[in-house]
């Protein structure tokens, strides 16, 4: 075909979509089936770097080929398999494939959400949304917030929103250098995001005064105080505290009433970085684990974590849902007018301009499937977590470090014939082989006391089974 108007029809055609749509669907459905049974695919088909940039070539044709069907056959033949059961790696969840269908719907649409005009299904969506994960939370009726890309951008947010409160002067406008340097207390543990954050803000390396962890790496409360001395002697002004509630590195709860405490006696904003733990609040047997994160002036919540979505949906929770216009406070009239602040004009109050639909694939899950199953995904995975914590403690060649807050467990393999000053290096050596030959995906961690193993249990189709697999593939990679 040489004519645009042609071509453009050909890439446009309405049955040539339904075609592949369903045979897409079918495949995805195949794949399913194979990825739940983990029965002969491997949790990652490793592959060098390299080599994968080589089965993607850059050698794009001028004209047509009609080989999207091979194409999607060799991303699937080639990506980690988070629904396999043996997936127990990093912090990001086997998705609900209603979730799939929903990301399809978002990107055929394409409304951007910048304006409500431009998005206002799903600008209501969010609206709601936020609501309903706000009162899980127990926040109040007047919190606020919105769905931005990821904990990383809602950390910097809600960070954002405090300096605009907190720094006695108007740094938006102003700059980050308009008075005296800030600072933020967060625990010696807290996710490498939030120093990033504040660098980004200008505050530099003393931007983030790292605040003492007990024997369980939580906050230690009684730190507080030295931290925020600390850091007033060193010139700084002290504006807030982050707490953990699920810390990436061990999944460690902090205690939120004593810091909610601190910060109300020293006028200080309080943050919690919830974008793994949060979800605890919908499971009846952990929610205790956030009691106090309702007085929180602002909160991060992964649902890509906790709620079995797709990456990327993080709600960014205000208290004050007024706050949330603070982070992002210029002004930008080609896009929102005149009019005063309006809840409806996301783009206001995120670090995107452009964004995709990401609270319709929330909104419809908890629509169609309901609830109840989000929450008893919770509970399974912290309690599935707890005894497979157990077992390793009981079985004489493993180690456990601290026992599970959460869904994150910790541990090494400890066999008799390896003598512990090559403990850290066998646990490195042990992942590779198991990671490599595609039997499970597990990551590692660094602890005072070494090297550790790290699985999350975040994928809803993970048993017990799957997890005592594991110590026995531990072990045989050890005698080898």
């Amino acid at each position: 075909m040489t004519d645009f108007r042609e071509r453009i029809a050909a890439a446009y055609d309405v049955e040539s979509f339904r075609r592949e749509g369903q045979r897409l669907v079918d495949t995805l459905a195949d794949y399913l089936a194979q990825a739940e049974r983990g029965e002969g695919l491997p949790v990652l088909p490793w592959a060098a770097p390299a080599v994968s940039v080589d089965r993607f070539p850059a050698a794009f044709p001028e004209e047509p080929t009609g080989d999207f069907a091979e194409l999607v056959a060799r991303v699937l033949s080639g990506s980690n398999h988070l629904h396999h059961p043996r997936y127990v790696g990093h912090q990001v969840t086997a998705p609900v494939p209603l979730a799939a269908l929903c990301d399809a719907v978002s990107s055929l649409l394409n409304n951007g959400m910048a304006v409500y005009e431009m998005g206002p299904v799903s600008t209501a969506m969010e609206r709601n949304v936020l609501r309903w994960m706000a009162a899980r939370l127990g926040l109040p009726e007047s919190a606020d917030g919105v769905l931005t890309s990821g904990g990383s951008l809602g950390n910097l947010t809600a960070l954002l929103a405090a300096r605009q409160a907190k720094a006695g002067y108007d740094a938006w406008n102003e700059g980050a250098h308009a008075g005296p340097p800030l600072a933020v207390l967060v625990p010696a543990t807290a996710h490498y995001s939030l120093s990033r954050a504040l660098r980004v803000m200008g505050w530099g390396q003393g931007g983030a005064i790292p605040v003492a962890v007990d024997e369980r790496f939580r906050l230690h409360p009684d730190a507080l105080g030295p931290a925020l001395e600390s850091a007033t002697r060193q010139g700084r002004k002290v504006i807030a505290v982050v707490a953990s509630a699920g810390s990436t590195a061990t999944g460690a709860f902090d205690p939120l009433e004593p810091v909610a405490d601190f910060c109300e006696h020293h006028g200080l904003w309080f943050h919690v970085d919830a974008a793994h733990g949060a979800s605890a609040a919908l499971s009846a047997a952990h929610r205790h684990q956030v009691r106090g994160i309702a007085r929180a002036d602002s909160v991060v919540w992964d649902a890509h974590k906790g709620l079995l979505m797709p990456a990327l949906v993080t709600a960014v929770l205000f208290r004050d849902g007024a706050r949330s216009f603070e982070s992002f406070a210029q002004e930008a009239s080609y896009l929102f007018g005149d009019t005063e602040r309006p809840w409806s004009d996301v783009a206001l109050r995120t670090m995107e301009c452009t964004k995709e639909m990401m609270a319709l694939k929330l909104y419809a899950c908890l629509s169609v499937l309901g609830t109840r199953l989000f929450a008893d995904a919770v509970t399974e995975s912290y309690a599935l977590t707890r005894r497979f914590a157990e077992r390793l403690s009981q079985a004489g060649d493993f180690q456990v470090p601290v026992p599970p807050d959460c869904n994150i467990l910790c541990f090494r393999h400890t066999p008799g014939h390896v003598p512990p000053e090559a403990w850290d290096a066998l646990q490195a050596r042990l992942r590779e082989r198991l990671v490599t030959r595609g039997d499970f995906y597990l990551v590692q961690t660094k602890l005072p006391q070494g090297v550790f193993l790290r699985v999350t249990v975040i994928n809803p189709l993970t048993t017990d089974a799957d997890l005592d697999a594991l110590m026995e593939a531990l072990r045989t990679a050890a005698r080898r």
